[in-house]
């Protein structure tokens, strides 16, 4: 195999983000597509000069592909995804990898039983900023860390939830302000504290029609000591950079979406503190770069071809589900549940 040859499911708007990722890549090339809306298919597939199948099984049983980019809403990629497996393909999938714990761990095995790679789009915590956040961390800079909030004060219309029939429900899409909004910073934010040993939460439904929340609040326990909290928001007009504070008793640090906003620990920053933040996607989902996107893609590209380890697994999609599911099931029984 000279090269690793996509085929992309599902048409709409973040599909434009995979094939730009893809057409950055030297050994990834784009060949394919499939849309259940068929016309979108077509346009997509005349877009970029490729093939669109009438079915999803045609393109799955097709030579012409090795792998595949789910970009389909959320309830569909978890079956999409062991469909895909069980056809010999390797596997991106969007956000969120599932939308049930269960499901994330079927991905995980089915991967290991058929010796197929699966990388989900997680793209933030690769940021710089998160991953010098991620080594004062781990060379214990902030002495003992203590505190931590994630606050995801974002906005999302009335329209925008309109526009498509999917938006804001459970079957598909999962969950709201948390499952499709908060799913990214909740994955850098266990990224950089470690795992969850208890929360208590409040979700509510405010101020849009949908059938899920449109705010959530939640109190964590690490299983690092320290306590946090978790916010997350799509009705906070107009809309602000997702913020994480981490508080250690040797010092602090503020992350405003890929930026440092505040360095208080000893050791010098590597990188510019205080810069405005860049790529933010608060108030506009399509306002993210493709940079991401191309380093997660091209990292897969290079484990299918040459075994090099996958930035992000299956079983990286799998923690910030368990946190999000977890907030769900504490709001639900209205209580605190230990993950």
């Amino acid at each position: 195999m000279l090269k690793v040859r996509f085929g992309i499911i599902g048409c709409g708007m973040i599909a434009n983000f995979h094939a730009a990722a893809i057409a950055q890549i030297e050994d990834a090339e784009l060949c394919a597509c499939y849309d259940q809306y068929a016309p979108g298919a077509e346009a997509f597939a005349e877009k970029h000069n490729i093939m669109a199948f009438a079915t999803l099984e045609e393109l799955l049983e097709s030579d012409l592909i090795d792998a595949v980019s789910i970009c389909t809403p959320s309830g569909m990629h978890a079956p999409q995804t062991l469909r895909a497996l069980d056809a010999g393909k390797h596997v991106v999938v969007e956000k969120p990898m599932s939308l049930s714990l269960e499901d994330a761990d079927a991905i995980i095995g089915r991967s290991e039983q058929t010796k197929r790679k699966v990388c989900g789009i997680s793209q933030y915590r690769l940021q710089e900023a998160v991953q010098v956040v991620k080594h004062a961390i781990d060379e214990g800079a902030f002495g003992r860390i203590v505190s931590a909030s994630l606050a995801m004060k974002y906005y999302r219309s009335q329209e925008y939830y309109a526009s498509a029939g999917w938006r804001g429900t459970w079957k598909m899409d999962g969950g709201g302000a948390l499952m499709n909004q908060g799913i990214h910073g909740i994955d850098v934010f266990r990224y950089l504290m470690g795992p969850v040993r208890s929360l208590t939460a409040i979700t509510k439904t405010q101020t849009r029609n949908i059938e899920v929340e449109d705010s959530a609040v939640a109190i964590v326990d690490f299983k690092c000591g320290a306590i946090g909290t978790i916010e997350g928001s799509t009705t906070c007009y107009p809309g602000y950079p997702r913020r994480i504070e981490i508080c250690g008793d040797k010092g602090s640090v503020v992350l405003e979406e890929d930026r440092i906003l505040r360095w208080d620990l000893s050791a010098e920053c590597p990188i510019p503190v205080g810069m405005n933040a860049e790529n933010v996607a608060s108030s506009d989902p399509k306002a993210i770069s493709a940079e991401g996107h191309i380093r997660l893609i091209g990292n897969f590209t290079s484990a299918v071809l040459h075994d090099t380890p996958l930035l992000l697994d299956a079983k990286s999609g799998r923690a910030p589900l368990e946190v999000i599911l977890g907030i769900y099931k504490s709001a639900q029984l209205k209580q605190a549940v230990l993950l």
